[in-house]
């Protein structure tokens, strides 16, 4: 929307009062109508509100819409290839090449579409530990997504420091602005564009506050292993012992849910570093999935959706009370809310944790026939991270049904991963063997039978066989090993009845079970043969005999 009439807005003048003597002028941006420099967020609440972006719900968060895109446009993202990301990155599916040349014309025409237009500026950073911390500026269309960023990203401590602040790479998201195809390059009208080589990702026709957070993931992915730093799509937290922990897995597998552990302090819930100093989130906040969110099962969470500064994108709630229905998915399944790591009540302040002693991966097995865990070897542990099984659940990528869609994403993050699987592979082997680390493959899937015929795993049964190995309990028992993929089942859990520990048992048939099982073997076997040119004999072995 263009500005005609010269309408005070209700931060207009605080709108530069902690602005960077870095200008915008030094990223094309010129001749706008006004531009608000870090806002805090009651400011950026009265912008919202100023400007009917979003609605308030019982007790503060605020309800927002993200229009068409309810979930990330995967298709629609592309790295642009230049001399050095020629050789770094891992072209393909999910890093689609893009020209210099194409990248350059659309952000002029993104550049020329931004004047007369407000714009809001979020100076911070990615990265807790200050020996990787990468400065970071995001410039947003709406002021919305200004504070999605303040809410997710670690911010400046002092204005002299917000002042002097020069970033070393730059978001500029307009979702009003639609990329024209036969003109610039692009699948469609939506684009999110990464150029290294620019320092510079530009998104556009999109509201998703998840590809403006994953655009900076997808940004660390590609410069903390050239430093030497594992970059993981996991959660992370410490036991009452500094014992740390990691979760691998995708959207949907329960991340989030399990890291956010009353008896456990939380260090964050999706992006992390591994360096010589341990565990770092790259965050400042966390970004949930609320979905039949339940206050017993998850309280932490449930309390952030009843708080002031939370962002909940496309929940329903009652228009007259404002109360949420967090069970009501006719938007999306896809439900969030994005809020600072600091309202989970027993969170890590310094987002920092020494090395881990346990990872655990998590998949969200739709067959059915895994496990609901297993201790893993090393080797093991780096043919189930390469593989990434999992399967996507409805909601969390744009054009998936309702069905779970059985996929392999290496290193549990693929569309996020810029270097091969194999670079981050082997920054893991060698922080699992250095450290000594427990690695266990934990099944948040089905049991009973497959999707649509058995249950969801049981979070209580989860959760207890979590603490029980967290614990170091669980290296305690008797154990079994799978026919077929070789890892150890714990044959008892204190507190999990020992027939939910022999997926087959839980099955109305013997024969259907291992059928699918064998099935499940074969899809593996298939995945892991573009990727074997990269692994040692000892990874290849560790996969399923059929």
């Amino acid at each position: 929307m263009k500005y005609y009439l010269d309408i005070k807005t209700p931060a207009q003048d605080q709108a530069v009062a902690v602005k960077s003597q870095f200008k915008l002028t030094n990223h094309g941006l010129s001749n706008l109508h006004a531009h608000y420099w870090n806002l805090t967020t009651p400011a950026l609440y009265e912008e919202i509100m100023f400007r009917r972006e979003a609605r308030i719900s019982h007790m503060g968060p605020i309800v927002v819409s993200t229009g068409k895109h309810t979930a990330r446009a995967a298709n629609d993202k592309f790295v642009v290839k230049g001399e050095q990301t020629e050789k770094n990155v891992w072209w393909g599916e999910y890093n689609r090449p893009f020209s210099v040349e194409k990248f350059n014309n659309l952000l002029v025409r993104l550049q020329a579409y931004l004047q007369d237009r407000d714009v809001f500026v979020q100076d911070c950073y990615a990265g807790a530990d200050t020996d990787y911390r990468l400065p970071i500026r995001v410039v947003t269309e709406h002021a919305w997504h200004s504070l999605f960023v303040r809410n997710m990203m670690i911010m400046a401590k002092t204005h002299d420091e917000l002042r002097t602040h020069v970033p070393e790479f730059t978001v500029i998201a307009v979702p009003s602005f639609k990329a024209a195809p036969e003109v610039d390059g692009t699948l469609s009208n939506t684009f999110i564009v990464l150029n290294f080589e620019q320092k510079m990702a530009i998104i556009g026709n999109t509201g998703y506050g998840g590809e403006i957070k994953k655009s900076i993931f997808t940004v660390m992915n590609y410069l903390m292993p050239l430093e030497g730093v594992m970059s993981m799509h996991c959660s992370a937290n410490m036991g009452k012992d500094g014992d740390v922990a990691l979760f691998f897995g995708l959207s949907g597998t329960g991340k989030t849910t399990l890291s956010a552990d009353p008896n456990r302090r939380l260090i964050g819930d999706d992006e992390h570093g591994w360096s010589d100093n341990g565990v770092f989130n790259y965050e400042g906040g966390c970004y949930a999935k609320v979905i039949n969110l339940s206050a017993e099962a998850e309280p932490q969470i449930y309390a952030c959706t009843r708080k002031f500064g939370t962002i909940l994108e496309n929940v329903i709630y009652d228009p007259v009370t404002r109360m949420l229905d967090l069970d009501d998915e006719s938007i999306t399944e896809n439900t969030r809310a994005a809020y600072p790591l600091e309202y989970i009540d027993n969170a890590v302040p310094e987002k920092m944790g020494g090395h881990p002693k346990n990872i655990i991966m998590l998949t969200c097995d739709a067959s059915g026939v895994l496990p609901p865990i297993a201790k893993l070897t090393p080797d093991q542990a780096l043919y189930h991270f390469i593989s990434g099984y999992t399967s996507k659940v409805s909601g969390t990528e744009v054009d998936l049904g309702k069905e779970p869609e059985i996929t392999f994403s290496s290193c549990f993050g693929a569309p996020f991963m810029v270097h091969h699987p194999a670079v981050y592979a082997e920054l893991l082997k060698r922080k699992i063997l250095k450290h000594d680390v427990k690695c266990w493959l934990v099944n948040t899937g089905w049991s009973g039978g497959p999707y649509g015929v058995g249950k969801r795993m049981s979070i209580h049964h989860t959760r207890t066989l979590l603490n029980t190995a967290l614990s170091g309990k669980l290296l305690n028992v008797e154990y079994r090993v799978d026919p077929l993929f070789g890892f150890e089942v714990p044959k008892s859990c204190e507190g999990v009845p020992d027939k939910v520990l022999v997926p087959e048992e839980t099955w109305h048939s013997k024969d259907a079970y291992w059928q699918k099982y064998k099935m499940l073997a074969s899809l593996y076997t298939e995945n892991f043969k573009k990727f074997k040119s990269g692994c040692s004999p000892e990874v290849i072995a560790s996969g399923p005999k059929l």
